[in-house]
């Protein structure tokens, strides 16, 4: 058995998966998106200041969502925690048991 001399990381430690982050930026674009198209919408039903308002949402959004789309989280340092090594119960010399499951109903 192979010994590492840096200290392992702790899963609680670890950083956020690529994948979760990746998830999560795409959930922020659909959103704002979502968002744009109903100032589209808004912007045929209003009228006035708030038809206006909404075309410069519609106009607006794109920018945002892709910048929300690009940011990427800056990853911290982390902590490492030394992980306490575990010690097999039975040492790897012993003799192995044999014998057989019983599943007790209850």
């Amino acid at each position: 058995m192979s010994r590492h001399s840096a200290p392992a990381q702790s899963v609680t430690t670890a950083h956020e998966s690529l994948a979760a982050e990746q998830s999560a930026r795409i959930r922020k674009y659909l959103i704002t998106m979502a968002i744009r198209t109903a100032c589209f919408i808004l912007a045929v039903v209003l009228t006035g200041w708030l038809r206006w308002t909404a075309v410069a949402g519609a106009v607006i959004l794109p920018y945002v969502a892709v910048v929300f789309a690009n940011a990427v989280k800056p990853r911290g340092p982390g902590v490492l925690q030394e992980v306490t090594p575990v010690t097999p119960v039975i040492a790897q010399d012993a003799e192995t048991l044999e014998g057989y499951v019983v599943h007790h109903p209850e």
